[in-house]
């Protein structure tokens, strides 16, 4: 059984991203999507995404940049969304606790309401997001 402990700096935030992306990239609704958009470039994408929640969790700005517009063009809808939450939830939930762990899911749902929201409005809309 995992130890279940507080989120409190770069190495849980990789244990936390590396077990939640080693999750969708095995999901039979997920995988193919994440696969074949990222393809070979998995160590790249982990990297980003360690930087990414270091700086929301933990409060140390290592991301730059802007994380919708690369989602902007994925063939998603609400049932990935949901999954990819699910998931996200789980491993949370699987290996930490506190007030870090609620922020962390807080911050999931906020980004995939947001995200399908906007995907679903360029789609409705025909309209090119900004990179």
């Amino acid at each position: 059984m995992t130890q279940v402990k507080n989120i409190e700096d770069l190495a849980d935030v990789k244990k936390l991203v590396d077990n939640f992306y080693g999750k969708v990239r095995e999901d039979a609704v997920l995988k193919d999507i994440f696969n074949n958009v990222i393809q070979n470039r998995w160590p790249e994408h982990l990297e980003k995404m360690y930087r990414f929640w270091q700086t929301v969790l933990l409060g140390e700005h290592t991301y730059y940049g802007s994380p919708f517009p690369p989602h902007a063009k994925l063939p998603v809808d609400e049932e990935h969304f949901n999954q990819w939450l699910k998931l996200f939830f789980e491993t949370v939930d699987e290996h930490f606790t506190g007030e870090k762990a609620q922020r962390a899911k807080w911050q999931g749902e906020r980004m995939a309401e947001m995200f399908l929201s906007k995907i679903q409005y360029f789609r409705d809309y025909s309209i090119t997001p900004i990179s």
